[in-house]
């Protein structure tokens, strides 16, 4: 058969919550795109249909599933039962590698795909289009190392890199945090390990910022504060912490006001908070599309820390206060630590955090900003840069 010449990707988000799986997929697809590549993502997101999809790059939605506890995962919104939904997945995932039969296969975070949904395609990879480049993605940190290796140990995880795999793509950097070394990386699979550096955001200009700040009403030498939660799902105590403060302080605060609480905060809780921000005179979002354009504008964002939001803010080069979650996993603590040692970012631990300890933080990095941003405007973000350059490595070897 004929090669084509338009150079082929496939890219599997599995995205059974939040925001940042599809996030992270979306800015990758937009990078390596070009006239003579297409790029299709296979996604659980129950929201990809929100973000706008530039021409070569489209996606095939399968359906979503949401998880329970580290083995249970259930369907979304069909009602039938999980292992069925599991195989309309496992399905779909096969049929469209083999009918795209992508030049190169990216795979986010789990490497099996979820409940390993994702391991026949390897399979079939291997056996039957050994061309294509099987690459998994890794974000800089999954989980603290113990849980990590004996979780990669169970799954046979280990072997499915070694044997599976033509490369290992970390988004993240090395002097940051080492998964070799603490995920006890056999040299087998090290040897084909990239750290590609953390994954930049597009960088609105100048102009955007200015008619963002007009746009929420901040005056010239006014700050503006945003608070963002990611998905949302588990955002509400940071949100109910951030208005608890402004609404027991007797003058106004200092500063404005932006809340985005993420499409997966519970209507209720949502609700609720949406209607004590708006007494405050506060405006909120349940889901921001481009928000880049917000953290440019905004001089400090207040968040959870995960990966995805990490990226857009040293992307925009703002300032941050971190407030990291430590259930399920331990992954934005070990990061917002990792990251405050070098003052790219602040943060509180989760049990710390008070209204009186977060003014404190808020008000110390609004008015002496200045060891954060010299630290902050020294970091590159590498990563597209990287995967290009592995891209065109590719296609040279295929000339």
């Amino acid at each position: 058969m004929a090669r084509n010449s338009t150079y082929n990707i496939l890219m599997y988000s599995h995205d059974t919550y939040g925001l940042g799986h599809i996030r992270r997929t979306m800015a990758i697809a937009e990078h390596l795109k070009a006239p003579d590549v297409n790029v299709l993502i296979l996604t659980g997101s129950p929201i990809a249909g929100r973000f706008s999809f530039p021409d070569q790059i489209d996606f095939v939605r399968i359906p979503g599933m949401i998880k329970k506890t580290n083995d249970e995962y259930l369907p979304l919104s069909i009602k039938i039962n999980p292992a069925h939904a599991v195989d309309i997945r496992q399905n779909i995932i096969t049929a469209t590698a083999k009918t795209f039969q992508p030049d190169l296969f990216i795979v986010d975070k789990e490497p099996l795909g979820l409940k390993k949904e994702v391991l026949p395609t390897l399979l079939w990879f291997r056996r039957c289009l050994p061309r294509t480049k099987t690459i998994l993605g890794l974000r800089d940190i999954m989980d603290d190392a113990d849980t990590v290796k004996a979780d990669w140990q169970k799954k046979g995880v280990y072997d499915i890199l070694d044997q599976l795999y033509s490369e290992i793509w970390i988004y993240g950097n090395q002097e940051l945090y080492d998964p070799i070394v603490q995920y006890d990386i056999p040299e087998t699979v090290s040897k084909k390990m990239y750290f590609t550096g953390y994954i930049p955001r597009n960088i609105p200009g100048k102009d955007a910022a200015r008619k963002m700040r007009k746009k929420y009403g901040v005056r010239e030498n006014e700050k503006l504060v945003l608070v963002t939660t990611g998905g949302g799902g588990d955002g509400h105590s940071l949100m109910h912490t951030f208005l608890t403060m402004i609404e027991s302080e007797p003058n106004p605060a200092p500063f404005k006001s932006v809340l985005i609480s993420g499409p997966f905060m519970p209507r209720q809780e949502r609700e609720h908070l949406f209607a004590r921000a708006k007494r405050l005179g506060i405006r909120t979002w349940e889901f921001y599309q481009k928000m880049e354009e917000i953290m440019s504008a905004a001089d400090l964002v207040v968040s959870m820390g995960g990966y995805n939001t990490i990226c857009e803010i040293l992307s925009q080069g703002t300032l941050s206060l971190v407030i990291p979650r430590e259930t399920p996993r331990m992954e934005q603590l070990i990061r917002a630590q990792a990251l405050h040692e070098r003052q790219l970012v602040d943060y509180i631990p989760w049990h710390d955090m008070s209204p009186a300890l977060l003014k404190t933080k808020i008000m110390n990095l609004l008015n002496h900003p200045q060891s954060f941003q010299n630290a902050i405007s020294r970091f590159e973000l590498t990563g597209l840069n990287f995967m290009r350059q592995r891209l065109s490595a590719f296609r040279a070897k295929e000339d």
